[in-house]
């Protein structure tokens, strides 16, 4: 997998069911590399035929140049928080790029790298499922580095209700954490594997 950063641009595709948050963490996230990062970004949202529990998507580009046209044609990051929602996009990701799955509502059915969390089951774990989609925006942004986690965590507090800021930054740090500790771990393995060679 290619380091995002060097990248002009970067496609992604956040997915799920309606209800999930899945706009309000595309929002975060252009917002983030908008406001903060000083970066191009656009955001290009679509709900199934009923919103809640319907297919959701939020498709965000991100740019150091101007960005011509908003939709993405391949996506570089492919967010999935919904099964069905993994099956409809799936396609569409780069043979190089990032899949990043919600550990037990997704279960990736091709030989693909990917990363997982189980964000709904921890929102849950703190006492708000509403909060996966900021769990699963830490966790994206400690992956990916699509955005500094400065940015990230200024979008979020901006964003969310009033009053439950500071449960969202505890939310975002559990994603981004578990992100970070998911990147070592495999960096860990693949220095015994060389070592082993």
């Amino acid at each position: 997998m290619s380091n995002m950063n060097e990248n002009k641009k970067q496609e992604v595709i956040i997915t799920g069911f309606g209800g999930q948050g899945i706009v309000l963490a595309g929002r975060i996230l252009g917002m983030a590399a908008a406001l903060w990062d000083r970066k191009e970004s656009t955001l290009v949202q679509s709900y199934g035929p009923e919103s809640r529990g319907g297919a959701c998507c939020a498709q965000v580009i991100i740019s150091d140049e101007v960005i011509r046209y908003p939709y993405v044609k391949t996506a570089d990051v492919l967010v999935c928080m919904s099964q069905s929602a993994y099956e409809k996009y799936k396609g569409q990701l780069k043979a190089e790029g990032y899949l990043l799955t919600d550990k037990d509502l997704v279960t990736p059915n091709e030989e693909r790298d990917f990363f997982s969390i189980p964000s709904t089951r921890m929102a849950e774990e703190l006492g708000r499922a509403m909060m996966a989609n900021i769990i699963m925006l830490g966790f994206v942004t400690a992956v990916t580095a699509l955005i500094s986690e400065k940015a990230a965590k200024e979008a979020v507090a901006s964003s969310v209700p009033k009053g439950t800021e500071e449960m969202n930054l505890k939310a975002f740090a559990k994603g981004y954490d578990y992100g970070l500790s998911k990147l070592k771990g495999r960096e860990k393995k693949s220095l015994g594997n060389t070592g082993a060679a």
